[in-house]
């Protein structure tokens, strides 16, 4: 992991000075001539991501230059994201302030990311010193837990499956001292059937991850997370082309890792629990088919109206664990629906809950922190969808609408009315680099929901 930031004092680190097409001419003016010259001779517009190393009076590395748009207000507040790929190696300082210093600082730290597991990728080696007032610690808090996240999803699926994203949540627990178990095989089917049935065609067994940290005594915080390590989709059969990037379907499991990260970082003051439902949906001879019906570990039968629904189907149980602890807070992460992409696009994922206090802070801090989410409704008129002839519930009904809706109303039903809910249907990946958002496995929600937990419980 590399060092974002340095300790060096700012007077030895390289200033970068921010300008926008309407502010370059009184940032010119301010620089020695010879940097001036240079900046006119490279024809330096300040365009929204135009980088440019000036020399200084030695003609060694002086300034560096870099555009951001005029607009704060349609500005991407994660421009600064794309310096690390730009500079040179070297310790930095913002010598003016950006639209929005802390998130330009975070997205500087995030958009040092590489993966590099496979394929050669040497770490960026350029550290910035943060500007004045700017928490660091908790920035590299922040970042160290999205790459956490995007490690977990870019590492594909035969060396991430249930086993390994156990191993992945061990190295985690012991690392902040939780205590962990792992739920596999007879006691799996028995008590949770729905995670086993959706795993019991794969050679790598399903298993439920299940980890806790903290004082007792502390409100109790539930992190429920989708860890499918890859999804074929059942019998009900992906096209190829759909599995492309199905080694991300354990991104809620990721994204909620890393949340529990942050958390046992920062010491909050919380009794936290981690739960995992880790499968592979893989087709063979005894896959769970469509018509199917399960009891679930909550009593409900559940009718499978397609294997491709699966991920609903392992955080029901899941969620059904959660609520007999009782917990103040119970979130859930998971990429779980196609229908929230096509209503809000990768970048947007909705989220639901009854609470309307809940929500605001969500939106709120999802705002502040460059986070996106998007509230959506738990319609219960569209509850009634979910009706089966055989079962008590249908886990896809027909008709196409409204996907990502029924699925949360899907889940309702295993969460106790008296639960404080929160579920988030996350897509977990960038299909085409952003500044400080490379393209692959993404860190989506963790850090609002980490400031919501700061803001109740720091």
């Amino acid at each position: 992991m590399p060092a974002f930031f340095s300790t060096a004092p700012a007077s030895l680190a390289t200033p970068i000075l921010f300008a926008t097409k309407s502010t370059w001419e009184s940032v010119a003016a301010s620089l020695p001539a010879l940097a001036r010259e240079f900046a006119a001779t490279n024809a330096f517009k300040a365009k929204p991501g135009e980088c440019l190393t000036l020399p200084g009076e030695d003609g060694k590395l002086g300034f560096v230059l870099f555009g951001l748009e005029d607009d704060a207000t349609k500005a991407d507040p994660f421009r600064a994201g794309q310096l690390p790929a730009k500079l040179p190696k070297g310790t930095y300082r913002f010598a003016n302030a950006p639209h929005d210093a802390r998130l330009a600082t975070l997205a500087f730290a995030l958009g040092s990311y590489r993966f590099g597991r496979y394929k050669k990728a040497e770490p960026y080696e350029v550290s910035l010193v943060p500007p004045e007032g700017i928490n660091a610690s908790e920035l590299t808090r922040m970042a160290e837990a999205a790459a956490l996240a995007r490690d977990l999803i870019n590492t594909p699926p035969n060396d991430m499956g249930p086993d390994e994203l156990a191993d992945a949540a061990k190295a985690l627990a012991d690392e902040f001292g939780a205590a962990f178990r792992c739920v596999s095989g007879e006691e799996l089917a028995r008590e949770f059937p729905l995670i086993h049935a959706v795993g019991m065609a794969s050679t790598r067994a399903p298993r439920l991850i299940d980890f806790t940290w903290g004082d007792a005594a502390h409100p109790k915080i539930t992190l429920v997370g989708k860890g499918v390590c890859f999804d074929t989709g059942g019998l009900d059969l992906k096209p190829s082309s759909a599995m492309l990037i199905m080694k991300k379907d354990m991104g809620g499991a990721a994204n909620v890792l890393a949340l529990a990260r942050m958390v046992m970082d920062a010491k909050l003051k919380v009794r936290l629990r981690v739960l995992i439902p880790a499968v592979e949906n893989s087709v063979a001879g005894n896959a769970f088919r469509p018509l199917d019906v399960f009891r679930s570990r909550k009593g409900l039968t559940v009718e499978i109206g397609n294997t491709d629904a699966e991920g609903r189907l392992v955080l029901a149980d899941a969620l059904t664990l959660a609520c007999e602890d009782k917990p103040d807070l119970l979130i859930d992460m998971g990429t779980l629906t196609g229908a929230a992409r096509v209503a809000l696009g990768p970048d947007l994922p909705p989220f639901y809950t009854n609470d309307d206090a809940l929500a605001a802070d969500v939106a709120r801090h999802a705002r502040q922190e460059n986070d996106p989410l998007w509230r959506l409704p738990l319609w219960q008129p569209y509850d009634a969808w979910l009706d089966s002839k055989v079962a008590d519930i249908n886990n896809a009904p027909s008709g196409g609408f409204a996907g990502s809706i029924t699925c949360a109303l899907f889940m309702q039903r295993f969460v106790d009315a008296e639960t404080r809910w929160l579920h988030a249907d996350i897509y977990g990946w960038t299909p085409s680099a952003k500044p400080a958002r490379p393209e692959g496995g993404e860190c989506q929600g963790a850090r609002a929901f980490y400031k919501l937990l700061s803001e109740r419980y720091g």
